[in-house]
């Protein structure tokens, strides 16, 4: 059974950081690509990033997250994460990692950004 398991959220005041893990299992990791998505309440669940698989060489990001967030993926650790810089009140929302593959997710962490 595939299982996602986010961690790493939070309160941080604006323009600080936060590193999201998303740790995974019962599945092959390094063959998987993962992402990210976020949802604030009311708003339609969005794509934040993606990793492609094996060293994950590829990534794309939302373009309201370019330039601040890096997905990154450990493999040996079966872990994708998601660091967070110069973190927005915009960015407030609970993030959840999800394997495509599966269409598996986590459960979701909420990030809380104060002004």
């Amino acid at each position: 059974q595939v299982q996602l398991v986010e961690s790493g959220g939070g309160l941080v005041q604006a323009g600080g950081s936060l590193r999201l893990s998303c740790a995974a299992s019962g599945l092959i990791f390094p063959i998987n690509p993962m992402e990210w998505y976020r949802q604030a309440p009311g708003i339609q669940r969005e794509l934040v990033a993606k990793i492609s698989s094996g060293s994950g060489s590829v990534t794309n990001y939302a373009d309201s997250v370019k330039g601040r967030f890096t997905i990154s993926r450990d493999n040996a650790k079966n872990t994708v994460y998601l660091q967070m810089n110069k973190l927005k009140p915009d960015d407030t929302a609970v993030y959840y990692c999800r394997c495509p593959l599966y269409g598996v997710w986590g459960q979701g962490t909420q990030v809380t950004v104060s002004s």
